[in-house]
C-alpha cells in the first residue's frame, strides 16, 4: 500500500531541495501531497511541485475546495506522515505556539499522524534561544526533527542551518513509517 506523505514547504532559501524531496519521495514509491505556505509560493510557483508529484498543490486556507470535504482536515487525516522541509523558524515557532493561521499549520494542528521538520535557516536564526525553546518544545511533544547541517548559508558565511541531506531526509522519512 502507498504511504502518504503530506509535504510543507516554506520560504527557505532551500526550497529549491524540496522539489528533489519530491523527486526523490516519488521514486521511492511514495504519494507526495505538497502544501506551500503563502510566503513559500513567493520564491518557487506551485506548478512546479505539481509537475514533480503528478497531484494537486495545496496553497490556501480558504482555496476553494473540490468537494464537500474541509481541506486542512482531510488532508491531516489523510496523511501517513507530514513532512515539512525546508522548515523556517517562522513555521517552527507558529508549531509550537498552536499557531493555525495559514494552511499547514491546520494541517499539522489537525493531523495524528507523525510530524517530521528538517529546519533550514540562518545560523543566527537556528541558534536563537527562542528558535531552541521551540525544538525543544515541539520534540518534548513527540514532534521529530532532522538536524540541520554545517555548510554555506545564503549570506555567505559558513555555519549550521542548512537543510539536511537529500539521502538523510528520505531515510528518515523511511524511518518514521
Amino acid at each position: 500500500m502507498c504511504k502518504n506523505i503530506v509535504l510543507g514547504v516554506t520560504a527557505s532559501i532551500a526550497i529549491y531541495k524540496a522539489c528533489e524531496i519530491t523527486r526523490r519521495l516519488k521514486k521511492e514509491g511514495f504519494s507526495v501531497t505538497t502544501v506551500m505556505t503563502p510566503h513559500a509560493q513567493e520564491l518557487i510557483r506551485p506548478i512546479v511541485f505539481q509537475s514533480l508529484s503528478g497531484g494537486k498543490v495545496y496553497t490556501g486556507l480558504f482555496d476553494s475546495p473540490q468537494d464537500s470535504q474541509i481541506e486542512h482536515i482531510s488532508l491531516a487525516e489523510r496523511a501517513d506522515l507530514i513532512l515539512v522541509a525546508p522548515a523556517t523558524a517562522n513555521i517552527i515557532g507558529k508549531i509550537a505556539s498552536g499557531v493555525s493561521d495559514d494552511l499547514l499549520t491546520c494541517v499539522v494542528c489537525a493531523t495524528q499522524a507523525p510530524v517530521l521538520i528538517a529546519p533550514a535557516m540562518n545560523q543566527n536564526m537556528y541558534k536563537n534561544k527562542i528558535t531552541q525553546g521551540n525544538i525543544r518544545k515541539l520534540k518534548s511533544l513527540g514532534y521529530k526533527f532532522i538536524e540541520p547541517v554545517k555548510g554555506r548559508l545564503a549570506c555567505g558565511r559558513e555555519g549550521i542551518g542548512c537543510l539536511a541531506s537529500l539521502e538523510d531526509i528520505v531515510k528518515e522519512v523511511k524511518r518514521a513509517l
